[in-house]
């Protein structure tokens, strides 16, 4: 499918080879068009892509995320979060306010707290009831992470379930796409590619993600995000 490469950062030097061999193919690829950075907003509506760990592109890092712990699929019930209309700056030179809406349909409250439920079960003496503690699995996404860094926890409007940017790519560099783990590739392909509404529950941090990156600019991808990381965006932009 599409062409993506992915880096254990935090790996030994097995790990830091195995990336480059696999990279190799990128190096007279031209990067994929640039498209300018979108406003940083607690609320953004963003092109969504699915990726799974059994891809061609993958296969040599495993169920491995780019830090180099496992990827997770987000769990919880599949619903509309909860949306709590704030006001958002129309932009950062003009002290003018517009209230942030949403025209969709009425939206069911969502949170990553544990739940509890009661549920009956067989016993040899007849039945009782069991407490059974469940809190929603945060999924793993790649992105590029001079637009959503490192750690950036978001949530899905139209779903409810909440994502941590823990990896990159090659296809995600200079551009305002999020790509979200499947376990499956029947997940994969049912997602699909979509528009979506996020919430930014927590921005990444980006001296950490520049810190992560630096060593590794000998690919152009990488490059690419640390120029922008850097305050760099014509530069970034000029890079294929």
């Amino acid at each position: 499918m599409r062409n993506r490469n992915y880096f254990l950062l935090l790996g030994a030097a097995l790990c830091l080879s195995a990336c480059e061999t696999t990279s190799t193919h990128h190096s007279t690829t031209a990067l994929p068009k640039y498209e300018p950075p979108i406003a940083k907003r607690d609320f953004q509506n963003v092109r969504t892509t699915a990726y799974t760990h059994t891809e061609s592109d993958h296969l040599p890092y495993g169920n491995k995320n780019a830090l180099g712990t496992r990827l997770h699929a987000a769990t919880g019930a599949v619903r509309r979060a909860e949306y709590t209309p704030r006001a958002v700056p129309v932009n950062e030179d003009v002290a003018d306010y517009r209230r942030a809406s949403y025209n969709g349909p009425a939206l069911e409250k969502f949170a990553l707290k544990e739940t509890k439920t009661t549920k009956t079960v067989k016993t040899k003496h007849g039945t009782k009831k069991v407490v059974v503690t469940s809190k929603p699995q945060i999924g793993s996404a790649a992105a590029d992470w001079s637009r959503w860094p490192v750690g950036t926890v978001f949530r899905l409007i139209s779903t409810g379930q909440v994502y941590r940017v823990e990896d990159y790519g090659w296809a995600l560099a200079g551009r305002n796409t999020i790509d979200l783990y499947m376990s499956s590739r029947r997940d994969m392909n049912s997602w699909g590619a979509r528009e979506e509404n996020i919430q930014i529950l927590q921005w990444g941090s980006t001296s950490e993600s520049l810190k992560l990156l630096q060593g590794h600019q000998g690919y152009r991808h990488i490059r690419r995000m640390v120029l922008e990381l850097q305050g760099q965006d014509a530069a970034a932009a000029a890079l294929d």
